[in-house]
C-alpha cells in the first residue's frame, strides 16, 4: 500500500456553498409551560436542538463551519494527503507482520514468567500464538469482558496474547483500553465504567449537553459533520445517531472535559501496537447478502411475463443458498474482509473509492479517516438484527414472563426463521465501499452487488456469530491457543463455536475442533463413540476404553461443579466453567463431537503433536455459587440483559466479580493447556530439527564424505 504523503495537493477547504448538505435535526414541538405530565428534564429539551441545530448550520462562525475547515486541515489530519490503494491479497498486510515479530518478543518474556521457565530457555518457535476473544452482548459483554480480560491479566495470560478479538459490546471495550481514558489498564477501565454507566446512553439533557457544549461538541460531532458533508452517497440514519450517543457516554471521562482527539481513530491506535507492547485488537463488523430479488428478475421471461410458479420457487431457492454475511475486519493497520480478499489501511476508512483508488475530491483532498463514534454504533447495532435474531435475544426475557404462554410463539417463529432471517426492520448504517468497480480485480464468485454499489451496509457482526472466531482463523495469523469468553444471550441454544464448524470447512481450515460447543439434551452416547472412533481411536477396543474412562472422569470432575447434571448414558447438557477442546489436522468426515478436556484426567485424549491442532478453551459466563443470586441465562438481576443500558457501580462490581470468579475455576487448566501447547511446538521443532540433520547425515553417507579424515565425524586432533 501507498502510503506517500509527498504529492502536492490544494489544502484548501472549499467554503459551504450549493449543493453541499447541511446537517438538519428534526422540529421540535414547543410543550405546554405549566404541565405535570412530562419530565422536568423534557421542557429544556427545545432548547437543546435549538442550539445544536444552530452549531450545525454551518453559519458564519457555527460549530460546522470550525469542524469542516478542520476536517480539510492537513495538520489536524495528516491522511487526507495520503495516498491509499486497495490491496488485493490474501496474505497480511506488511504492518501487522511487522507487529508479529515485534510483538513475539514481548510474549516470549511474559511466556517464561506464566510458564516458570527459563526465557533463555525458550525457542522463539516455540511460543504459542495465543488469541483471546469475547462475545457480543450489549454492555454485558462490555463489563463482564472487562472482568475477565482483567482476571487474564492478573494471572499473567494476559501478556502473553498477541490478538484480542471483539463483536459489539466487546467491540467497546477495545476501543476504551487502547484510549487515554484506560491508558491499557483494565482497572482504570472499569473505574471508568463505574463512572459512566450509571446514567442511560439516551438520556437527553446528560447527551444533549455534551453535544452542544465545549469542547466535548467537536469531539462527537466531527465524524457526523465529515460523513454527511463529505460523501453524498451515505446516509445518516438511526446507526449513526446511536454511536454518537454510545460515544458521548463511553468515550467521555468523568468530569466531561479531558476529551482527547487521538482516541477518535482505530488507526491511532497504532502507538500502543506497534512496538509489540499489547495485543492487536480485530473489532469486526457484517454485511447481509440478501440477493432474493435479483435472483427472481433473472428468472423472468421477460419484462412483461411474471414468473411462472416453478421458476418462482427454483429461484427462491438459489436466494436461500445465496444469503450469507460477509465479514469485514478492523484493525489499527487494515479495514479487510477476508471474502473479497482485499483491504485498505485503516486511515482510509470512509473515503470513496473507484476501481482500486482513492477518490480524491475538488479540492485535492481526501476524507479524514471514519471516526470511532460511528464506527461504535457498527459494531454494537444489535437493532439491525434480523427478525429471527431479534427473537433469539429476548426469548430468555419472554420465557421468564409469569403467565406467558411461549410454546406455539416459539414454533410458528422457528417455522417461519428462513424468511424472518432475510427481514431487517432497521437499516444497517452505510460507509463508503472501497470495493466499488473492481469487479475484474476481484474474485469471481463474488456478488455483483459488492462491486456495484458505492456503498457498504455494515451492521453488528452477532448477526452471524456472537464470538469473533473467524478473523482469528485467518490464514497468517497461525492461532494456536484460542480463549474465548462467551456472555451470550441463551448460550446454551445457540452454539456459536458449533457454527464456526461451516466457516472451517468452507475455508479449509485445518485444526479446528469440529463439532465442539454445548451438547444437546437429545444428544446420544452413540454419537459421542461414534466422534471418539473416528477422531481418536485405532480400534474399536481403544475407543470403548477411551469412552468408558472418559465418561468416568469427567462425571467424577462435574460433580463437584453445581452447574453440571449428569443424563443418561453419561452424557451432560452443560459444560463447566471452563472447558478446552484440542482439534485435530487430520481429515475428518464427520462433525460429531471432538473430545472435551475437563481435567487432568481427560489430557490422554489430546492428538498426538504431529496431528494436533488448534487448542480452544471456553470460557462461558454461567451461574457461579461465589457470585450469589446473579444469573446470566436468565438476566437476573434484570441489568445483565442485552436490552439494559444503566449499570449502577455495585451491578458493574457484581458482573466483573461473576466473570473474574469464572476465570478462576479454570484459571490452572488453561495455564496446563498452554504448557501442553508450549510442549507440543518444542517437540514438533525438535522433531524437525533432528530429522533435518539426519537428512545431512545421509547426504554425507550418499556421497562418501562420511569417515574420511578431516572430513567425517571421526579425525583426531590434528584432522
Amino acid at each position: 500500500m501507498d502510503t506517500d504523503g509527498s504529492e502536492d495537493h490544494d489544502v484548501t477547504p472549499s467554503a459551504p456553498g450549493a449543493g453541499q448538505a447541511e446537517v438538519h435535526l428534526p422540529e421540535h414541538t414547543p410543550l405546554p409551560a405549566d404541565s405535570g405530565f412530562f419530565p422536568i428534564w423534557l421542557k429544556s429539551l427545545p432548547g437543546f436542538i435549538k442550539k445544536l441545530q444552530s452549531e450545525l448550520s454551518m453559519a458564519p462562525g457555527s460549530l460546522a463551519e470550525e469542524l469542516w475547515w478542520e476536517a480539510n486541515d492537513p495538520e489536524s489530519n495528516p491522511e487526507i494527503i495520503w495516498d491509499a490503494r486497495v490491496r488485493v491479497s490474501e496474505e497480511l498486510c506488511d504492518e501487522e507482520r511487522a507487529f508479529l515479530r515485534q510483538r513475539r518478543q514481548k510474549t516470549r518474556i511474559a511466556l517464561a514468567r506464566y510458564l516458570n521457565l527459563k526465557e533463555q530457555d525458550i525457542h522463539e518457535e516455540d511460543i504459542p500464538t495465543i488469541a483471546l476473544c469475547n462475545s457480543g452482548g450489549g454492555l454485558r459483554a462490555l463489563v463482564a469482558g472487562a472482568g475477565s480480560y482483567l482476571a487474564t491479566k492478573q494471572d499473567g495470560l494476559f501478556d502473553c496474547v498477541t490478538y484480542t478479538a471483539g463483536v459489539s459490546g466487546s467491540c467497546w471495550l477495545q476501543a476504551l483500553y487502547y484510549s487515554t481514558i484506560a491508558k491499557q489498564s483494565h482497572e482504570r477501565l472499569i473505574q471508568h465504567l463505574k463512572n459512566r454507566l450509571g446514567t442511560h446512553i439516551t438520556f437527553p439533557p446528560a447527551a444533549l449537553a455534551l453535544l452542544s457544549s465545549a469542547p466535548t461538541n467537536k469531539y462527537l460531532l466531527s465524524g457526523v459533520l465529515e460523513k454527511k458533508r463529505g460523501d453524498p452517497n451515505a446516509d445518516f440514519g438511526l446507526v449513526d445517531i446511536y454511536g454518537v450517543l454510545l460515544a458521548a457516554r463511553l468515550m467521555v471521562p468523568k468530569g466531561d472535559l479531558a476529551v482527547n482527539e487521538q482516541d477518535l481513530k482505530v488507526s491511532n491506535q497504532r502507538r500502543y501496537v506497534d512496538a509489540g507492547y499489547h495485543p492487536l485488537p480485530i473489532y469486526s463488523a457484517v454485511r447481509h447478502e440478501v440477493p432474493l430479488e435479483s435472483k427472481l428478475a433473472k428468472a423472468k421471461d421477460d419484462e412483461h411475463q411474471s414468473l411462472n410458479e416453478e421458476a418462482q420457487r427454483k429461484a427462491v431457492e438459489k436466494a436461500k443458498q445465496a444469503s450469507w454475511f460477509q465479514w469485514f475486519e478492523c484493525t489499527p493497520y487494515e479495514f479487510f474482509c477476508e471474502e473479497l480478499g482485499a483491504g485498505i489501511p485503516t486511515y482510509a476508512l470512509g473515503r470513496p473509492f473507484t476501481s482500486g483508488n482513492t477518490e480524491w475530491r475538488e479540492n485535492g483532498l481526501a476524507l479524514p479517516e471514519l471516526r470511532l463514534p460511528l464506527l461504535m454504533g457498527i459494531w454494537g447495532s444489535a437493532f439491525c438484527a434480523t427478525l429471527s435474531h431479534y427473537w433469539k435475544e429476548i426469548r430468555p426475557l419472554v420465557q421468564t414472563l409469569a403467565g406467558f404462554r411461549v410454546s406455539g410463539l416459539e414454533a410458528w417463529i422457528e417455522s417461519q426463521d428462513e424468511e424472518l432471517g432475510k427481514v431487517h426492520p432497521i437499516d444497517p448504517a452505510t460507509i463508503a465501499n472501497f470495493a466499488y468497480n473492481m469487479e475484474a480485480q476481484l474474485p469471481a464468485n463474488i456478488p455483483q452487488s459488492m462491486t456495484n454499489s458505492k456503498t457498504l451496509e455494515l451492521m453488528d457482526a452477532g448477526m452471524s456469530n456472537n464470538l469473533p472466531l473467524y478473523p482469528l482463523l485467518r490464514p497468517g495469523r497461525d492461532v494456536d491457543v484460542l480463549v474465548a469468553f462467551d456472555v451470550s444471550a441463551d448460550i446454551k441454544k445457540e452454539n456459536w463455536i458449533g457454527v464456526a464448524d461451516g466457516y472451517a470447512k468452507q475455508r479449509g481450515v485445518k485444526g479446528w475442533p469440529v463439532g465442539a460447543g454445548w451438547p444437546t439434551e437429545d444428544e446420544s452416547i452413540d454419537q459421542t463413540k461414534r466422534g471418539l472412533d473416528e477422531a481418536q481411536s485405532s480400534s474399536s477396543a481403544e475407543a470403548s476404553a477411551k469412552i468408558e474412562n472418559a465418561k468416568q472422569a469427567q462425571l467424577k470432575d462435574k460433580s463437584q461443579k453445581q452447574n453440571v447434571s449428569p443424563i443418561p448414558g453419561g452424557r451432560t447438557t452443560d459444560l463447566g466453567y471452563c472447558t478446552i477442546w484440542v482439534g485435530t489436522t487430520e481429515e475428518r468426515t464427520s462433525s460429531a463431537d471432538v473430545p472435551a478436556i475437563h481435567s487432568d484426567s481427560d489430557w490422554y485424549l489430546m492428538p498426538s503433536p504431529e496431528e494436533a491442532g488448534l487448542t480452544l478453551i471456553y470460557f462461558p459466563l454461567i451461574q457461579n455459587p461465589r457470585v450469589p443470586s446473579i444469573d446470566p441465562q436468565t438476566s437476573t438481576p434484570p441489568f445483565l440483559s442485552t436490552w439494559n443500558f444503566i449499570y449502577k457501580p455495585e451491578e458493574v462490581d457484581n458482573c466483573v466479580a461473576l466473570a473474574k470468579a469464572n476465570f478462576e475455576e479454570g484459571k490452572d487448566q488453561t495455564r496446563r493447556a498452554i504448557r501442553a501447547v508450549y510442549e507440543r511446538k518444542k517437540e514438533r521443532r525438535l522433531a524437525k530439527e533432528w530429522a533435518e540433520k539426519e537428512e545431512r547425515r545421509r547426504w554425507k553417507i550418499r556421497r562418501g564424505d562420511m569417515g574420511r579424515k578431516g572430513n567425517g565425524d571421526h579425525g583426531d586432533q590434528f584432522s
